[in-house]
């Protein structure tokens, strides 16, 4: 298969010669996302493989699920509630079974944590509670902050739980006896996110000035990194020690930020991450916040991922304007995996520069991540509550529908070259309708050529099976169907003028300008015709001009021919041949006066292959040509006294007279009226008395017609 780049420059040149065969190429993100992927990972530089297998683990029953946490006997816990309930539940799901593991007060569990000896603790909202479940389901108020929101929970290796709270932003340290009190104050309105590391330092991102702090053993704060969002949604440290912070949301302008106490910054270690869970996106105003609703905020400016290395150097690794992220875990490999909203993604980032859309989930939120020893990832759900299992192992197949395809006009298909590697398969349809439907054609396998009939629609589809299976990009051969150029309108412009791309030796005296033709077909395909637009004429008499709008439907070059006959004439004679423009103007001076047609004809072969070429052309309506003065008629002048009378007529075999003037003795010409006062007909007759000059006069009259055709005569009186 041919580079992409080569395809693209050959697709720009079909611009100017349609019959070509195009070409579409599908090699991007951007240009794989158009199209309907079902069990299959989509990587940032288009590359598409098999994702990882992904298994429904439970289906809560409730709306929401926000936290989820493992424990080393491999039970997952969950939790969540319905918008409106008054309860909210625990579950506990290992080896396929799944049962409610606790009912507590509240509208929601916003986190979950387990202790050393694996003992449930889950946090409620709003105005929540911290409560310890047994392992029988038992259950009991742990400790209460007496604060609006309680957002995440997480052990520290001694067994002290800390519990990050809103409206006022603090960290409470509770005892493992459940005696708690205030341990560190953010100066934010709420810690969204805590996790705790081996060394017993606590990392919090804040909302609203998007704060990522660490705060020692012993209280100290430290702000690592003022994030360009407004709030942080979801924090992991990494087996490396790099801290990952997820930051989501537009910070208005005119933030400020009040940071906390920072003394000096405490060394970090290689840690693994204590388990802990993240929500959606907090109260959007203050202080009259609304409590953490079961649907998500509304949230704008997507997201974006930090990385704070241990020796505190911020990166920002991924980004996305749409996605909100609300979760980050780590693979086997230490990549982090993000849970976003609201399209369900879940991605994986591979590097500074690369990212991998491991696969979307039905339900529109993935609220909570964790994972396991194995490289398994297990992701809890919003807008319809589940349990997923995701990987380690990977789906057996996967499918890639195209979106479809739009060749303009009726084509006929190529060569499908894919560029890919194992088990690839491609099959594909065709239709003349624009979506997918029965009255298409059968998808039929792909086997060298396109098999599915010629049709203006084509979709295909890719099949992946088997390890190793990866598409890069997809390239497809197509050639629309030639369809001859149309003309639609012929205008026979003013005599007179002449269009500005012809030369003449004359100077014009004035130009006349046109405004666009309108259509006299209004139902006409917008394909089809061209307007010419705009045009300025320049003065040249005896000059006749048309123009007319015409095109082609495929693009195609096209190159006009104008001729000429008269009205009652048989043979047309040309003007002009290979016409480029469509507009003309000739000289009409060599033309006997009378009713003349013009016909257009507009030709593509000069853009296809010998005897491909299309043609179609339009008969002008009939126009005058008039080149011949009016004839003056009876010119005599009759003195009476100091008074001078003079008349005459004027007739014209054409076209009717429009102007009639006179002179004395060669004074400026002056108006003269006929009879009838009104201009209309191709015959006059004037008759004006004036004053007497003194001497022998010399009188003059001059009559014009419609086509600017005029006449002198004169007369002498003694």
């Amino acid at each position: 298969m041919r580079p992409f780049f080569f395809v693209l420059a050959l697709a720009a040149l079909s611009a100017a010669f349609a019959v070509d065969t195009r070409f579409w190429t599908f090699a991007t993100r951007e240009d794989h996302d158009k199209a309907t992927m079902k069990r299959l990972s989509l990587r940032s530089d288009g590359h598409i493989t098999l994702a990882p297998a992904v298994l429904e683990l439970h289906d809560a029953g409730v709306s929401y699920l926000w936290a989820v946490a493992r424990g080393v006997d491999g039970t997952v816990y969950t939790g969540g509630g319905n918008p409106g309930a008054t309860t909210a539940k625990v579950f506990a799901v290992k080896g396929g079974q799944s049962r409610v593991l606790a009912e507590l007060a509240g509208l929601q569990i916003q986190s979950i944590a387990l202790d050393g000896a694996g003992r449930v603790y889950a946090a409620t909202a709003p105005d929540g509670k911290v409560f310890r479940i047994a392992a029988d389901g038992r259950s009991e108020v742990f400790y209460d902050p007496k604060a609006k929101y309680i957002w995440a929970i997480a052990f520290d290796k001694a067994g002290n739980l800390f519990v990050a709270t809103g409206d006022h932003g603090e960290i409470h340290k509770v005892t493992p006896q459940g005696q708690g009190s205030v341990f560190f104050q953010t100066e934010e309105e709420h810690a969204r996110a805590m996790v705790v590391d081996a060394v017993g330092n606590i990392v919090v991102g804040t909302e609203p000035s998007g704060l990522i702090l660490r705060i020692n053993p012993a209280g100290e704060g430290f702000v690592l990194h003022q994030a360009g969002r407004r709030e942080v949604t979801a924090l992991a440290i990494a087996p490396n020690g790099s801290i990952y912070a997820a930051a989501v949301g537009s910070k208005p302008a005119s933030s400020t930020v009040a940071p906390p106490p920072a003394p000096a910054a405490v060394p970090m270690a290689a840690t693994s991450i204590t388990v802990t869970a993240s929500a959606g996106p907090g109260p959007a105003s203050r202080p009259a916040a609304p409590p953490p609703t079961l649907t998500p905020s509304s949230v704008t400016g997507g997201s974006e991922l930090i990385r704070i290395a241990a020796d505190g150097f911020p990166t920002r690794v991924w980004s996305d304007a749409t996605e909100i992220v609300y979760a980050i875990t780590f693979d086997k490999n230490g990549r982090p995996i993000l849970g976003t909203g609201n399209k369900g993604g879940i991605y994986r980032v591979d590097s500074e520069l690369q990212s991998t859309r491991l696969l979307t989930l039905a339900p529109t939120q993935v609220t909570a991540l964790t994972n396991d020893s194995t490289g398994a990832v297990f992701a809890v759900t919003g807008n319809i509550g589940k349990l997923f299992q995701i990987g380690p192992a990977f789906e057996k197949n996967g499918v890639l529908e195209s979106e479809v395809l739009d060749a303009s006009w009726f084509a006929e298909w190529g060569r499908l070259a894919p560029k890919s590697t194992g088990g690839v398969t491609f099959e594909t349809r065709s239709g003349n309708l624009d979506r997918p439907q029965k009255n298409w054609s059968n998808w039929v396998a792909f086997t060298g050529r396109i098999a599915s009939p010629g049709a203006r629609f084509l979709q295909y589809r890719a099949t992946l099976s088997g390890d190793g299976a990866a598409l890069t990009g997809t390239e497809i051969a197509y050639l629309p169907r030639n369809v001859a150029p149309r003309i639609e309108q012929i205008e026979i412009t003013a005599p007179n003028y002449r269009v500005p791309n012809q030369t003449l030796n004359i100077t014009p005296s004035s130009t006349l300008t046109l405004g666009p033709m309108s259509s006299r077909s209004p139902d006409a395909p917008a394909a089809a015709s061209t307007d010419p637009g705009s045009v300025t004429l320049n003065y040249a008499k005896g000059m006749q001009g048309a123009r007319w709008k015409a095109g082609d439907a495929n693009g195609d070059t096209v190159q006009y021919t104008v001729e000429i006959r008269g009205k009652n004439e048989a043979a047309w004679k040309p003007l002009k041949k290979e016409l480029a423009v469509r507009q003309f103007s000739w000289d009409s001076s060599a033309f006997p006066d009378g009713e003349y047609v013009l016909r257009i004809s507009a030709s593509d072969a000069v853009a296809n292959p010998p005897g491909k070429g299309l043609s179609d052309s339009l008969e002008s309506e009939p126009f005058l040509i008039d080149n011949t003065p009016p004839a003056i008629r009876g010119l005599a002048a009759a003195v009476t006294g100091s008074r001078v009378t003079i008349t005459f007529t004027a007739v014209d075999a054409a076209t009717i007279l429009t102007k009639a003037e006179y002179s004395i003795n060669a004074a400026e010409w002056a108006f003269l009226e006929p009879s009838t006062k009104l201009s209309d007909s191709r015959e006059h007759s004037y008759s004006v008395t004036v004053d007497r000059p003194v001497g022998e006069l010399t009188i003059a009259v001059r009559v014009t017609d419609e086509f600017e055709n005029h006449s002198v005569e004169k007369t002498l009186v003694k």
